[in-house]
């Protein structure tokens, strides 16, 4: 090497040295690398783990090889002011020749040879072009492993965070109640106190194990990520399971602290399903005398079944969810009774008005038919007789009314409407 070569060599060969120095100890400060320091790994995990430090110990040997040859060349420039002919040329060996020397490692006994082991001999560049490839074997375990952890982890953190949710529900559902004013007027349950289950939520089998099945995804997570990792259809399940148990707890809790309200609305609901039931039968008795009406036109009555159920809900040895679940079928089932009930008087009225409605037609069919000079026909007067004999005789039958006006009308419009 000439001088100037020499010297941009060692320059260069400096700046790469403290690089790779930079690298490694970003590899070592890098999370997954500390964590997986000393963790107790098993399987697939274990064994590229293993592979890995095998690489990295051979890298730092390597390197202080590496490093040891740029500190002699390092020393010779130094040790003048300008480099002669034989300073050039131990600087060229170093920074060029094959000046990296591995010392052959001890092999176990079975292994040996009684020929002496060769020490091996590397040029810089292939020194580092090998510690790169150590590094890189390193740096895609890490990232393998880092994958699967950030993957996993924050899902199994927010499946134990809802876990300890629904403990504390469950907790507070099976903890005696406070007895405050609502509570006070609520209808004890006959023969159920002192039971945590009557006083909470039945417990699922499948609730009950996802404890467990946490802890053991999370060993596995922690123990063998690359092995074993949790597929995401399995936190998928586990989310729905933990979700619905809570929004059940929650209900539970809901219908618990509230029961003695909604059962004082409920049965201010049932009395409004008897007023309109008494309305809906009113309606009917008014209308069959007018109008002829089927048997199965008689209004139906479900407020005392309604009545009943919810008696038998006081005396329920339901569990709270259970209870709340037969709760809210009883009041929408008070707000379905009360709208039919409803619906059924308007419509027993609505049978007047289309009694009404016809007789007007007939009436306004019957004035046309005089403008125009088909009222004397005999076949109109007939047809108009008849429907008129229908609209006014009591029980009205409305069909037959119906049909009768649509003849009289065709009839003098000649065929026609």
């Amino acid at each position: 090497m000439s001088r100037e070569g020499a010297e941009y060599a060692l320059r260069a060969r400096a700046e790469e040295r403290d690089r790779i120095s930079g690298h490694l100890l970003d590899l070592e400060s890098h999370t997954t690398y500390q964590l997986l320091k000393g963790a107790p790994l098993r399987g697939l995990t274990q064994r590229r783990w293993g592979a890995g430090q095998a690489a990295l110990t051979a890298l730092w040997t390597l390197y202080d090889a590496y490093r040891g040859v740029l500190r002699d060349a390092e020393q010779i420039r130094a040790s003048r002011g300008r480099l002669g002919s034989e300073q050039l040329a131990v600087l060229t060996g170093l920074l060029a020749g094959p000046s990296v020397v591995l010392k052959a490692a001890v092999k176990p006994v079975e292994q040996r040879s009684l020929l002496p082991e060769q020490d091996e001999r590397l040029s810089l560049d292939e020194a580092v072009a090998r510690m790169d490839a150590s590094f890189q074997e390193v740096t895609d375990v890490l990232a393998d492993i880092d994958a699967v952890w950030s993957a996993a982890l924050p899902r199994l953190d927010a499946a134990d965070a809802l876990l300890r949710e629904v403990t504390a529900l469950r907790r507070e559902l099976d903890a005696p109640e406070s007895g405050g004013p609502a509570q006070a007027d609520a209808p004890e349950p006959a023969d159920v106190a002192g039971t945590p289950e009557a006083a909470g939520v039945a417990k699922a089998p499948e609730t009950a194990g996802v404890a467990g099945e946490l802890r053991r995804l999370r060993t596995s997570v922690l123990e063998d990520p690359l092995g074993a990792p949790p597929s995401p259809q399995d936190l998928d399940r586990i989310d729905r399971l933990l979700a619905a148990h809570r929004t059940d707890l929650e209900e539970a809790l809901r219908a618990r602290r509230e029961y003695g309200r909604r059962r004082e609305d409920l049965a201010a609901a049932l009395d409004r399903v008897r007023a309109a039931e008494s309305e809906a039968r009113l309606a009917h008795g008014a209308v069959v005398v007018k109008i002829a009406l089927p048997a199965s036109a008689v209004p139906r009555s479900r407020v005392d079944p309604l009545s009943d159920e919810l008696a038998l809900l006081d005396a329920s040895a339901d569990d709270w969810l259970a209870r709340a679940r037969r709760l809210a079928a009883l009041e929408q089932a008070a707000r379905q009774a009360a709208d039919q009930a409803r619906a059924t008087a308007a419509a027993m009225y609505g049978l007047l008005g289309r009694r009404d409605e016809l007789r007007g037609r007939l009436g306004a069919c019957q004035a046309k038919a005089v403008r125009s000079g088909t009222a004397e026909d005999p076949e109109a007067i007939r047809l108009y007789e008849r429907a008129r004999l229908l609209l006014w005789t009591a029980p009205c039958d409305l069909t037959k009314a119906a049909e009768a006006v649509d003849l009289y009308q065709r009839a003098i419009h000649g065929g026609g409407r």
